[in-house]
């Protein structure tokens, strides 16, 4: 077992997915995430993408991301919205509910933690 990973997707195969049905307020969107670890402990990291289209969320888990392209729309329960483009980062806490909103398809790193 190595003591590092990189965020090398080259060889990963794709997942994909989309927002349940009963979530998407506007759009199709479309998910593509390439799961480069999956630790003991409920700890996830990898790369994720989504085409346009808007969805209801709702965090159970502590997500740390980065905005590597694209542009997105994120809108917390208060109305607050955080634009999210290319090098803004952000922290999900357990409880986080809104909107996300994918204006343009939006790709991004990310490390979760159950």
């Amino acid at each position: 077992m190595t003591d590092h990973i990189t965020f090398d997707i080259s060889g990963v195969e794709p997942e994909f997915g989309a927002p349940a049905a009963d979530r998407i307020v506007l759009g199709d969107p479309q998910f593509r995430t390439w799961n480069v670890e999956e630790a003991d402990g409920g700890l996830y990291s990898g790369i994720w993408e989504a085409t346009p289209g808007k969805w209801r969320i709702v965090y159970d888990e502590w997500e740390y991301f980065n905005v590597l392209s694209g542009y997105s729309i994120v809108t917390n329960e208060a109305g607050e919205e955080f634009h999210l483009r290319a090098g803004d980062r952000m922290i999900f806490r357990p409880g986080f509910k809104g909107t996300w909103e994918v204006i343009e398809t939006t790709r991004k790193d990310y490390v979760v933690r159950l």
